[in-house]
């Protein structure tokens, strides 16, 4: 499986429009190679490099099995991030450059959860159901 974006490459910036600083909406995403046994995708964005430890931006699971996902969109049911929001929260560094992770997971089933679960509960019901992992990294500093 790959993920790719049609607004910024693999370990390259992330343009402000998508951040903090711009109008603050998920960039388009680009799904290839799905696992043909997939039944659903799920979705997690995080900042590894925030000062207090692993920040959550974005967290999307029971995705259909779609080929991309639309800038400014919900492509799924949403989970809580920590910016404490259903949505998608772009990048917004206090000082430095950070690394921000998009993780794309196939998985064989739907996962069925409410809304608002948090990203650990959310790995923990995908754990025995991942098939594959697709990643894609965007640089962001504050100008």
């Amino acid at each position: 499986m790959k993920l790719t974006s049609p607004d910024f490459k693999n370990n390259e910036h992330i343009p402000s429009e998508f951040t903090c600083q711009g109008e603050d909406v998920n960039p388009g995403l680009i799904i290839e190679d799905i696992p043909a046994s997939a039944v659903s995708l799920a979705l997690v964005v995080d900042d590894p490099d925030a000062p207090m430890g692993n920040w959550d931006h974005w967290i999307v699971f029971d995705m259909p099995l779609l080929g991309r996902v639309e800038r400014d969109s919900v492509p799924g049911r949403q989970g809580v991030n920590d910016f404490g929001r259903l949505n998608y929260g772009g990048p917004c560094p206090p000082s430095g450059t950070h690394r921000y992770f998009f993780k794309l997971y196939a998985l064989d089933a739907g996962l069925g959860l409410e809304e608002g679960i948090a990203k650990g509960a959310l790995e923990k019901a995908m754990e025995p159901h991942i098939l594959e992992v697709a990643e894609l990294v965007g640089l962001y500093k504050k100008s």
